[in-house]
């Protein structure tokens, strides 16, 4: 594996632009990310959605992408459609783009173009919302943050509050089992097992434990619903097969118990949570993943203040932590940084990580 520490640069992109080029931009960083992700099919499916999109190809759909009136980047435009494309491909509805997705060379634009046209009304509402990109391999970052604080003082007792959860599957994360760099967290018999490659030193080893998930998300998925888990199935990335793996031990642990999660929007919820009282001796965290970007402004606003309230408020019977693992598109990795109160207001980033959990370079 390459040396994260040269990794190379990358022309700054504003999430928040629009306008004029604005979605050429956006397909063109999309292709950049997957491929240094190590996604080349979904970055063959984006550029060759952005080819359509420079053709002479029209109709409502391609319209739509085309004149987008929000922020193209930062409303995750070239996934939602690669998901809409990845869905036909699994519904065997599109069976003539099955050469993109087994990795054999073809004309990429023509084969898109044409599910494009044909599937024209199925394709329309994969424009309508953000990707649902839940992803256990994510919640390696979260043990090893929890690690962090124990060794920090805080009591290694943890209650999660997470926002944008989507299927809950980080939720039940107290299910999972973790080798981080060596230090082993997690039950004997888990439901996953995370060993995500690892650079650097180990996180600090503690006896931690969760005592709670809770989480949101403003159009929750219900795992146990096979037409809601195929569209979960839809924004994985193809050439990453362990993710399906993956799917599939969520999908049952959900079916044996249910994660803990309600339809609210971050700002109601974070505020509904911290309102409530704490329970002595646990450590409440805030936790998200590759969500923020797709939190409204106003209420990421209202989180920051609300968060940052109750941590002035906090003790070190009830400490507060807030860990977040998102993007930085000028490198095209994850941060995962962690705030905590009393003693650590100012946020520390912990380490670089893969936006599938795959490898994770330790600077904590």
């Amino acid at each position: 594996m390459a040396d994260r520490g040269e990794r190379p640069d990358y022309e700054f992109v504003d999430m928040n632009t629009r306008g004029e080029g604005a979605v050429a931009t956006a397909f063109a960083n999309q292709v950049a990310y997957c491929e240094n992700a190590g996604a080349p099919i979904t970055a063959r499916v984006v550029g060759a959605i952005a080819d359509v999109l420079a053709s002479d190809a029209s109709n409502a759909l391609i319209e739509r992408i085309r004149t987008w009136h929000g922020a193209p980047l930062a409303d995750a435009l070239p996934l939602r459609i690669a998901g809409g494309i990845h869905a036909l491909h699994l519904s065997g509805d599109a069976k003539e783009l099955a050469p993109i997705y087994r990795g054999i060379s073809a004309d990429d634009a023509a084969l898109v173009r044409d599910a494009m046209l044909a599937f024209e009304a199925p394709l329309m509402p994969w424009l309508d919302g953000p990707p649902q990109t839940n992803e256990a391999g994510r919640s390696s970052n979260f043990s090893a943050a929890m690690l962090w604080l124990a060794d920090k003082g805080l009591t290694a007792r943890f209650a999660l509050l997470e926002i944008g959860s989507s299927a809950g599957i980080n939720l039940m994360m107290d299910r999972y089992r973790y080798d981080l760099g060596g230090i082993v967290v997690g039950p004997e018999q888990p439901a996953m097992h995370f060993a995500p490659e690892w650079n650097g030193s180990p996180p600090p080893a503690a006896d931690i434990a969760i005592v709670s998930a809770k989480g949101c998300d403003v159009a929750p998925v219900d795992l146990t619903d096979p037409a809601q888990a195929l569209r979960l199935k839809a924004y994985i990335w193809p050439e990453h097969t362990v993710r399906f793996d993956r799917m599939e031990a969520a999908i049952r642990a959900a079916t044996e118990r249910k994660p803990d999660l309600v339809r609210m929007n971050a700002a109601e919820f974070v505020e509904d949570a911290l309102a409530k009282p704490q329970v002595p001796g646990t450590t409440r965290v805030l936790m998200h993943s590759i969500v923020w970007q797709y939190v409204p402004q106003d209420q990421q606003q209202r989180v920051t203040a609300a968060m940052e309230s109750a941590g002035a408020a906090a003790t070190a019977d009830r400490p507060l932590a807030w860990v977040s693992v998102e993007a930085d598109r000028t490198v095209h990795r994850h941060m995962l940084k962690v705030r905590y109160w009393p003693g650590g207001e100012e946020a520390v980033q912990l380490a670089w990580s893969h936006p599938h959990g795959a490898d994770m370079e330790w600077l904590g």
